[in-house]
């Protein structure tokens, strides 16, 4: 029988926290929460907003042209050609967002492949690969998105291939060297001894280890995606009207600067807001996900 000096420190001791250490990491972190539930809030506005309004975003009303906000019956007031610029701020949502997130899965599929082949052969391989990843990244990103743009026709998926093509060289380095850092531990190894091919070394046991920085790059990624959009539709190679972007309403806007200035700082702010919180969410990610992090 244990006496009432061994019992009393056990009952003493504090109960073990249950739950994911990594999410309790997270939620700790603020500025990722407030970011999550924006991008959240953004989704589900951009989705379901423009069934709830009165007027869609090509609805055009010459009587109120260049309202201001919040003076009549266009909250967000209206552009020059009388739409409704909460409308089309929601509608551009979509386009946007889908941009960023299609962008984003097809950057990561290009640059996880490259960096998963590079990293787990190595040598003449991986050499030629990285060789070519550093080519790539020696181009400003914005010029060559521009260019490719000069040459395509610009559409929803064309600007969604071009931005992923520009994209997918700062994967492909994370992965690179996360994998080549896991490919002499001892499940690799045992895996490899077991008879365990390539492909299922790669695929079943280094990319699930590799996850932690892949999906801060995700949500990293999303935003560059969203801001390179917003640029090369600004410049005018992007959406093309009458779809609205947040980058070519931005386009629209700059000729009224001076008369009716919301028409540029409604989509501005929220480009901002959006990138913003997606870094916020990034940063989390990342601090709930190190590894180092495991014993707080």
């Amino acid at each position: 029988m244990p006496s009432d000096a061994t019992i009393a420190p056990l009952a003493a001791a504090p109960a073990r926290r249950a739950g994911n250490p990594a999410l309790r990491r997270f939620l700790r972190h603020r500025l990722a929460l407030f970011g999550a539930v924006t991008i959240l809030v953004l989704v589900l506005l951009c989705a379901f907003g423009p069934h709830l309004l009165p007027y869609d975003d090509l609805y055009i009303d010459l009587r109120a042209r260049f309202a201001p906000p919040f003076a009549g019956p266009h909250v967000l007031g209206t552009d020059q050609l009388g739409r409704d610029t909460l409308a089309r701020l929601l509608m551009a949502g979509r386009i946007s967002l889908a941009v960023g997130f299609a962008a984003m899965a097809l950057s990561m599929l290009i640059g996880i492949s490259v960096g998963l082949v590079a990293g787990f052969y190595g040598g003449v391989v991986g050499a030629v690969l990285m060789r070519f990843v550093d080519a790539m990244l020696c181009f400003p990103s914005i010029f060559l998105l521009l260019a490719l743009a000069a040459f395509v026709q610009p559409d929803v998926v064309s600007i969604i291939v071009l931005i992923a093509l520009t994209a997918w060289m700062e994967v492909a380095r994370i992965v690179e060297a996360q994998i080549r850092a896991l490919r002499e531990r001892d499940f690799a190894v045992a895996a490899e001894a077991s008879g365990a091919g390539d492909t299922r070394i790669m695929l079943r046991e280094l990319l699930p280890n590799a996850l932690a920085p892949i999906v801060v790059s995700a949500t990293l990624n999303v935003a560059h995606a969203i801001l390179a959009e917003s640029y090369i539709s600004f410049l005018g190679y992007g959406i093309q009207p009458p779809t609205p972007s947040w980058g070519n309403m931005l386009d629209n806007a700059q000729t009224y600067l001076g008369s009716a200035p919301w028409l540029a700082i409604i989509p501005g702010a929220v480009i901002a807001l959006t990138v913003t919180c997606f870094n916020f969410l990034g940063d989390g990610l990342r601090d709930a996900l190190d590894p180092r992090a495991a014993g707080q």
